[in-house]
């Protein structure tokens, strides 16, 4: 395959709003050992994407400063010490950064095949969702058939994702969001929405005998409302703190009703154990993608010189599922 000397991509020409993201040119990177170079068709836009935009969310020193961190297409070159893979193969992949331009690089053993029945489109929507989702519900908040499960913003791309893999592993799910559209969305995955504006999801929850997983993206005053929707013995992760990282608990709840409470992000961890991650989808989610058990729930697409209308759409919270960049 012939690659070239420049790629178009976006920057982020200073922290900031959706407009600072500009199209520009750069040299393609060079794959390193143990990497591939993907030349992308799709990107998935995240949340952390915006507030690496925003200044509130750095790259890890070794990462492209460029946003982006999933993305959909094909190999275009192989680096020192790569194995499993050649150039031409079709390929998803959790990226360090670096995903809103034509070529990207990533270590191999976060690189995934495209599982069968699937477009290079939803293709690029489903590494950071599914890596969020099974590290955190599964792995950590193991997560088991016949649970009760609440998961927040329902709707969202990891919300989305949560209640399909939580329904396919034979749990029951819950999901809160904050419209009837929304709501009917996390209906149709095989979640009992909840309708924040209108139901107390403490209530909802406590008439079930509580939640023994939450998944909570929201934090400030959802902190204290989780504890007392969790059933005893149970387990919160958190993910993200769209309200604020802080609250005011009653810290004799958690000891006296034994609960565990932790949380995650994905983007710091070691490669190793993303590698991990990349293993264990392949092994369990994969097969449930190719299943029909697990769908991408597809927002919107905008090409890659729009991306700063993607990010705009992203911030209304209006989006249901995921919004991506058609970078080919």
């Amino acid at each position: 395959m012939s690659v070239p000397q420049q790629m178009q991509c976006i920057e982020i020409a200073a922290p900031g709003g959706p407009e600072v993201l500009k199209l520009s040119s750069r040299a393609v990177p060079v794959p390193g050992p143990g990497e591939l170079l993907i030349e992308v068709a799709w990107a998935g836009v995240n949340r952390p994407d915006a507030l690496q935009r925003a200044g509130a969310y750095k790259a890890p020193p070794s990462a492209s400063d460029l946003p982006g961190l999933e993305c959909s297409g094909i190999v275009a070159a192989v680096g020192p010490e790569v194995t499993g893979w050649q150039v031409g193969d079709a390929v998803c992949a959790l990226l360090p950064g670096g995903g809103y331009a034509e070529y990207a690089t990533c270590p191999a053993v976060h690189a995934l095949p495209i599982p069968h029945g699937v477009s290079l489109r939803d293709a690029a929507c489903l590494p950071e969702t599914c890596f969020t989702v099974w590290s955190t519900v599964v792995m950590r908040g193991g997560l088991k058939a016949g649970e009760r499960f609440l998961v927040h913003g329902g709707s969202s791309g990891i919300g989305t994702t949560a209640i399909q893999i939580a329904t396919a592993l034979g749990a029951r799910v819950w999901a809160t969001a904050g419209s009837a559209e929304k709501c009917a969305a996390c209906d149709a995955l095989g979640a009992t929405a909840i309708n924040y504006r209108e139901a107390d999801f403490v209530e909802v929850l406590r008439a079930e005998g509580g939640a023994n997983l939450v998944l909570d993206m929201v934090g400030g005053s959802y902190i204290a409302r989780n504890i007392k929707a969790m059933a005893d013995d149970a387990r919160m992760v958190f993910i993200a703190f769209l309200e604020s990282p802080k609250a005011e608990l009653n810290f004799a709840q958690i000891m006296l009703r034994r609960l565990t409470i932790a949380g995650a992000t994905l983007r710091p961890q070691s490669d190793a154990a993303k590698a991990e991650i990349a293993r264990q989808l392949q092994a369990e989610v994969w097969p449930m993608v190719e299943a029909g058990k697990l769908k991408v729930v597809h927002d919107s697409t905008y090409p890659l010189a729009e991306a700063a209308a993607a990010h705009a759409r992203m911030e209304t919270n209006a989006h249901i599922g995921k919004i991506v960049l058609k970078v080919r």
